[in-house]
This record gives structure tokens, C-alpha cells and sequence, in this order.
């Protein structure tokens, strides 16, 4: 899909699946019933590779690039990934980063995109914030990693509590979600980043 229709859709359902040596996206544009429609972008990279950097391709032939993030030192941030379009880099879209002092409580992340105002990118419920991190420290039989059931959401704000966006999980037993974006100016592949990265680079 060309960049410019790609930036005429405001919904887009992520689909994640798990192999043993790689990880794998398949992202699609919502079909206007809420169903996943045309396929706009597929990431898939070796499991030890994708904290420093993934590929963001059109399609599973991965002939065509659409995007990628790399790793980025940013001394404000935890861990910090610069969007780089096509042209690699000639053309920076933008970065997206976790801010490691209020990630402790609720996990909270930016999004920096070229003449706009910053994103802040954070937990919708303290609560289920909260839940969450016990759920990590509970001591499984086995010392087994014992998945999290339940459904948790990250709001998109501009400002002090103009919400442009969500990214929300969509599935209990799959790491299935569901971008949805209400600002026509935001960059669908930056966007598309960070919505990734939170699955994949979230850890807490």
C-alpha cells in the first residue's frame, strides 16, 4: 500500500505470532466493518534482534520496505527507537521512547514526530497497571512464566488529556490489537512503531 493511502486509515489490527527463533507481525487496515481488511504491513526478525532493531515490509514477500526502528540513545529516555522511512536514513519520521520513572507505576511512553506536539503514550487503567506487575512477582510452581488473561489498553494523549488514539488489546489468549488513531497529522507508520514496540518492548 502506498504511504499516502496507508495515512487515510485510522484503524489497524495487529496480529502477533510467536515462533522459536523469530517473532512476527502481520498488521491490516481495518475494513470498515471492524474486521482486519487489507494486509499494510508485515515485521518479522530473529527474537534477539528486535530489542536493537525490526523492518517493517508491505507484505510477507518483504520485497518492499515500509518502514523500520532502530535503537537510539535518548538521555530523557529508558530505551528509545528512531522511525526511519523507506529512504533508511534520509527520511526520520520520528521516535518513540519509554520514560522509565513514571513506567514504574503505569507504563508510560512518547512518541516525537517532526512539527507536532509531543505524544504521551501511557496505561489507560492504574489499576490493571497494578495488577499486572503483581502478576510478575507471583512465584508460578516450576518458576513458570504463567501469561497475563487479561485485556490491557494504552491512550494516546496530546496536551494535558486530549485523547488522539488508543492502542487496546483485543484478545485474552493472543497478542491480537487494535490501533485506532483520531489525528489525521499522525504518521501511520510512526504510529505503527510504537503500537509494535509496546508489545514487543514492553516488559513491564
Amino acid at each position: 500500500m502506498e504511504i499516502h493511502q496507508l495515512q487515510k486509515h485510522d484503524r489497524f489490527h495487529i496480529r502477533q505470532k510467536q515462533k522459536l527463533m523469530v517473532i512476527r507481525y502481520h498488521v491490516y487496515a481495518d475494513d470498515g466493518q471492524g474486521q482486519p481488511g487489507d494486509l499494510v504491513a508485515f515485521i518479522e526478525e530473529k527474537r534477539l534482534t528486535f530489542k536493537e532493531h525490526a523492518t517493517f515490509y508491505t507484505d510477507e514477500s518483504k520485497e518492499t520496505v515500509l518502514a523500520k526502528f532502530r535503537s537510539h540513545k535518548v538521555e530523557e529516555l529508558s530505551s528509545a527507537y528512531q522511525v526511519l522511512g523507506a529512504d533508511g536514513d534520509e527520511e526520520v519520521l520520528g521516535l518513540f521512547g519509554k520514560k522509565f520513572g513514571k513506567s514504574f507505576y503505569r507504563s508510560t511512553w512518547v512518541l516525537d514526530q517532526d512539527g507536532r506536539d509531543r505524544l504521551t503514550v501511557s496505561e489507560r487503567s492504574q489499576g490493571m497497571a497494578a495488577f499486572r506487575r503483581i502478576w510478575k512477582l507471583v512465584p508460578w510452581p516450576g518458576d513458570v512464566e504463567v501469561p497475563f488473561f487479561w485485556k490491557y489498553h494504552f491512550d494516546f494523549t496530546r496536551g494535558e488529556d486530549r485523547v488522539v488514539g488508543a492502542v487496546e488489546k483485543t484478545a485474552r489468549l493472543s497478542d491480537n490489537y487494535l490501533l485506532r488513531l483520531e489525528d489525521d497529522e499522525i504518521d501511520r507508520r510512526l504510529a505503527l512503531g510504537l503500537a509494535i514496540g509496546l508489545d514487543a518492548l514492553q516488559y513491564n
